[in-house]
């Protein structure tokens, strides 16, 4: 990035009076000395908005509220139904790294499910499928944001998704990445079981906002380097 204001590059050289003039024919975009930042987005449909009558979903919602001023954001939400770790960690890099460019600050968001135990995977393997994702992001230098499988309304289901939560959270804290945990505020949230009850399981417009609200009070900002919102 140049040290001087891109604002203040001259029309056509010095005019003799040592004086650099601003061109304004320049677009805003590249008149204003912007931070470029993309965001790669992974999960299952949840991180489509599935259910959600305003189509935005958690993410969508967070990044209606993210400011954007002196900012090029660009973001990318690449997600696959019924997808687990196995899956994310198969086509992460791939997809995302066709979304991320050499000039941009490059981010990565993961939209964690519960659908491991359904596979029938175990916490261990769940577990290692999240470190080598992280790993390998890591190593490419990219900064990730996690987010946690939220809660269902079957109580067996929930046990295990306790679980496979704290491992989750384990795995990403160890290596200095941020996690946010949905599933134990909304265990026992009755907006959020209101919200899975009348939707046939999934969030609806108030499920969203709740993991929504979440993201953006444990940790969004600070992993951004921005300062909050008033």
């Amino acid at each position: 990035m140049d040290s001087a204001s891109p604002s203040l590059r001259s029309r056509g050289g010095n005019d003799g009076s040592g004086r650099t003039e601003v061109n304004p024919y320049r677009s805003k975009e590249e008149r204003v000395e912007d931070r470029k930042l993309r965001i790669a987005a992974v999960g299952d449909e949840l991180l489509a908005g599935l259910g959600d009558p305003r189509a935005l979903g958690w993410l969508g919602r967070v990044l209606a509220r993210t400011p954007q001023d002196g900012m090029l954001l660009e973001s990318y939400a690449l997600p696959c139904p019924q997808e687990g770790t196995e899956g994310l960690a198969a086509r992460w890099l791939d997809e995302a790294g066709r979304r991320f460019s050499p000039q941009a600050e490059n981010r990565l968001v993961i939209g964690l499910s519960g659908r491991d135990i359904e596979f029938g995977l175990s916490t261990a393997r769940s577990r290692l499928n999240l470190a080598n994702i992280l790993d390998s992001a890591s190593q490419n230098r990219i900064e990730v944001f996690v987010v946690g499988p939220p809660p269902t309304l079957d109580p067996a289901q929930n046990r295990r998704l306790d679980e496979l939560n704290t491992a989750f959270a384990d795995v990403t804290t160890r290596r200095k990445h941020l996690y946010v945990d949905t599933f134990s505020p909304l265990l026992n949230h009755e907006q959020w079981r209101q919200d899975l009850a009348a939707n046939g399981g999934t969030p609806g417009q108030a499920g969203y906002g709740l993991m929504a609200w979440l993201v953006l009070h444990r940790g969004w900002f600070q992993w951004l380097g921005m300062d909050a919102p008033q």
